[in-house]
């Protein structure tokens, strides 16, 4: 299987460089900067799970032909348009999209340009960053890909990355239902991204202060229940996991999305939060947490818009 990666950011890097390092065929689409960067330096991974350090195949957009089996995609919701024009060339009538964008929104829109059978459903988790020395930055332990077909049945590509996978250290589901994992991720992830850019602190901040428990509880259940609704009730063990996750009193982490905001930069405000917030609407469900926060998120995308805050990254 060839596969090409959209990137070698954080989240395509990472992904893409395990895949590499155990012997799949892995390309990276890169801008030119980029490319030269690898070249000088090698892909570099610093990871609690071991680090890595080696040459791999890179393309630039002028270079790129339909010889792939399967692209991953590991876009921000806000870049997908432009993530979509560099990954045209690639897209033969065989060629496959992996999205491992956060949400469900962006489904639609590779359905309509590249064809429903063409598309997978997937998301993953990690925590990852690209240092500005192009340094791939890996914290904690979490580095799971989930995906599989969207009607529910394993097919002939969905098991040959499913092959790939298990040659590497990646953690990783081929999923028998892989749309209800991703309203799961969204379930909790909606939640987190709520809760910590409204509160502006991370899970163990806002257990800290008054009513923090309380609104992360709030938070979850309204999700929980605006998946059941849209016909995708989490599983039990789903809600419990998210549930410790979102309320644990020594919780370090926070939402990508914080980390954007006091960088300056772009925020999937409408991806996430807003998604939910008109289901919730929808369907008559608390939307309070969810309200405020996308307030708060319109707000800074407005502020941001008109002030042009420079990033600090």
């Amino acid at each position: 299987m060839k596969i090409l990666v959209l990137g070698a950011g954080g989240v395509g890097g990472y992904f893409g460089g395990r895949l590499a390092q155990s012997g799949a065929d892995v390309t990276f689409l890169v801008r030119p900067g980029r490319r030269e960067q690898i070249a000088r330096d090698g892909l570099r991974i610093v990871s609690p799970l071991g680090d890595f350090t080696a040459a791999v195949n890179t393309v630039t957009s002028a270079e790129l032909t339909p010889v792939y089996d399967l692209v991953i995609l590991t876009c921000k919701a806000y870049d997908l348009e432009s993530s979509m024009d560099a990954i045209g060339p690639a897209m033969s009538p065989t060629c496959t999209v992996l999205p491992l964008l956060n949400g469900l929104l962006h489904l639609e829109r590779l359905d309509a340009r590249f064809g429903s059978s063409q598309v997978l459903g997937g998301s993953c988790a990690i925590d990852v960053m690209l240092m500005p020395d192009g340094l791939i930055r890996h914290s904690g332990t979490l580095q799971r890909i989930v995906f599989g077909e969207r009607d529910r049945q394993p097919s002939p590509r969905t098991l040959a990355f499913a092959d790939a996978l298990a040659k590497s250290s990646l953690d990783w589901e081929h999923a028998g239902d892989v749309l209800l994992r991703m309203w799961e991720k969204l379930v909790m992830l909606s939640a987190l991204a709520s809760m910590t850019c409204l509160f502006r602190g991370n899970i163990q901040e806002i257990m800290s202060a008054p009513g923090g428990r309380e609104a992360a509880v709030r938070a979850l259940a309204a999700n929980v229940e605006i998946a059941t609704r849209e016909g995708f009730p989490p599983t039990p063990s789903a809600v419990t996991q998210s549930q410790q996750r979102l309320t644990d009193p020594a919780g370090a982490w926070s939402a990508s999305m914080m980390r954007d905001m006091e960088g300056g930069r772009p925020v999937e405000a409408d991806h996430i939060v807003g998604f939910m917030l008109e289901r919730a609407r929808a369907h008559g469900v608390d939307d309070l947490v969810l309200s405020m926060a996308y307030t708060h998120l319109k707000t800074y995308e407005r502020r941001r818009n008109d002030h042009r805050l420079p990033s600090r990254s």
